[in-house]
């Protein structure tokens, strides 16, 4: 019996951890970092919780004997696949990063591109009155200093009461999201600019859809970089190389 760890909190995460329970000869782990406070748990063996850094999740390895690593982390979540490749390169077991397409700039697209939040924040000033915030609740906070912006800040889980958010409504949700709801959103709040990680994947990409139907500005805050090493684009691949690796 082989073991693998699969760090999750995506759908494909989920959608890999249900494929890999049916493999004769694979136990699957699945960890969740716990961010949210009713996660979409996979089925099978479940870790919630972080690690404690590169030794923690090197030591988590071999204490529980885990012979393969799958990083399907969300694709912000950069830290946690850095920690994956030093605590795996330490252990000396095989890793792959499991990482949708990021989604691409089509034609009637109105994109202000940056590369971080901060950036994402200095875009807005006389460039947007209402808009749609879609960080995450993490990012909130960096948004507050602005004036003269109204926003509309969709979330998993409400943010913290004493955390700083800027002005405007909490609407508490959980993708994945219609693109008639979508539509409804932008036209019922007149939202001018979505500020949007380009997280990639169907879940969240009816926003995407329905701002440019709309003409709606949307500032993409692209990915950050993350460790090399063996990376695949779907469940599908990824299930390909677990098993040639189970064989190998």
């Amino acid at each position: 019996m082989r073991r693998v760890l699969i760090l999750g909190g995506t759908g494909d995460a989920a959608e890999l951890s249900a494929r890999v329970a049916t493999i004769p000869g694979i136990e699957a782990i699945a960890s969740l970092a716990g961010r949210t406070r009713q996660p979409s748990v996979p089925s099978g063996n479940v870790r919630i919780g972080g690690f404690g850094g590169v030794a923690g999740l090197a030591s988590y390895l071999h204490e529980m004997n885990i012979d393969l690593l799958i990083d399907a982390t969300h694709p912000f979540a950069c830290q946690i696949s850095f920690n994956a490749a030093a605590a795996a390169m330490e252990v000396g077991i095989p890793r792959l990063i499991l990482n949708r397409p990021p989604w691409e700039k089509l034609s009637g697209d109105r994109w202000i591109e940056v590369d971080n939040i901060v950036a994402a924040t200095a875009a807005l000033p006389n460039q947007a009155q209402r808009v749609f915030l879609t960080v995450g609740r993490q990012e909130l906070s960096a948004f507050v200093h602005l004036k003269g912006i109204w926003f509309l800040m969709r979330v998993i889980d409400p943010p913290n009461p004493d955390v700083l958010i800027p002005p405007g409504l909490v609407l508490c949700d959980r993708g994945p999201f219609a693109l008639d709801n979508e539509r409804e959103i932008l036209i019922h709040h007149k939202i001018d600019t979505i500020v949007s990680k380009n997280s990639g994947g169907d879940a969240t990409y009816a926003k995407i859809i329905a701002a440019r139907e709309l003409g709606v500005k949307v500032v993409m805050v692209n990915r950050p970089a993350i460790p090399p090493g063996e990376q695949v684009s779907n469940v599908e691949d990824a299930v390909t190389w677990l098993l040639d690796k189970l064989h190998n």
